[in-house]
């Protein structure tokens, strides 16, 4: 949900500035920790599928297209193919990110995102357990993708590489 808002945010073309890389810098920053790599691999192999399955209709999904003309959780997303656009791309996209462990927080921010509108806005009512179509796992990706905004990429992450390990 809250991704969705932040893409209808105006770009800024304006030349990079200092303070533009200031602002890459912080968000690349990571720490020298291994933990955050298995939390990496996981989300983004679960992810890569998922949004894979919606965008490009492969493991059995039905498409790009047949997502997008489903149904939106909340009355405030309108029109609803743009908003399940963004959840099948934020999945997809997100997962690569974080898999690379390239602006692995822009990654983890696109899947907490689709994620917090999947708790909140179709799995709520069936209860927390799986099995009834409840929360649990959404919100096991959703608490993983919030480490991986907290933490960042880690080692073994071209963020990293790029940040040479600045926190």
């Amino acid at each position: 949900m809250l991704l969705q808002i932040c893409v209808l945010i105006r770009v800024d073309l304006r030349p990079i500035t200092r303070n533009n890389l200031d602002m890459l810098n912080r968000i690349i920053a990571t720490s020298p920790t291994w933990f955050t790599v298995p939390i990496r691999l996981a989300l983004a192999a679960v992810m890569i599928a998922h949004g894979s399955q919606k965008v490009l209709g492969t493991f059995g999904g039905s498409g790009f297209n047949a997502f997008i003309g489903g149904n939106t959780p909340f009355a405030f997303m309108r029109p609803a193919w743009l908003w399940l656009a963004l959840a099948a791309l934020s999945e997809l996209v997100g997962g690569l990110l974080i898999g690379l462990g390239f602006l692995t927080r822009v990654g983890a921010f696109f899947i907490a995102c689709t994620m917090l509108t999947a708790v909140v806005g179709v799995h709520l009512s069936g209860g927390f357990f799986a099995s009834n179509r409840g929360y649990e796992y959404p919100l096991s990706l959703l608490a993983m993708a919030v480490a991986l905004l907290i933490a960042g990429g880690g080692q073994a992450s071209v963020d990293r590489a790029l940040s040479r390990g600045r926190r």
